[in-house]
């Protein structure tokens, strides 16, 4: 089975202000840890990877009507790449 590390980017208004100070936003698999999250970036795009941060978002109660159910959380990984560096998130 193979192991998912990058899923997508994760586009929003504050990760398109991140963009702009070398800050990369995306979501990735559960299992994913940091020293792989940075490589997998490393050999994507070709960039280099100064630090990496994770944040778990907890799953969350929705209901629509009298049917309740929830939505399902995820990953993310916030990257930060060498100053003059960029990742062009258009072709992903």
């Amino acid at each position: 089975m193979r192991k998912y590390i990058l899923t997508k980017p994760h586009i929003s208004e504050k990760a398109t202000l991140l963009a702009e100070k070398d800050f990369y936003i995306f979501k990735v698999g559960k299992s994913a840890n940091k020293r792989e999250i940075k490589d997998e970036v490393k050999k994507k795009y070709k960039v280099d990877v100064l630090s990496v941060n994770i944040v778990n978002i907890p799953s969350k109660k929705k209901r629509v009507g009298r049917t309740e159910g929830t939505k399902k959380g995820y990953k993310k990984a916030i990257v930060k790449v060498k100053k003059g560096q960029s990742i062009d998130l258009t072709l992903v």
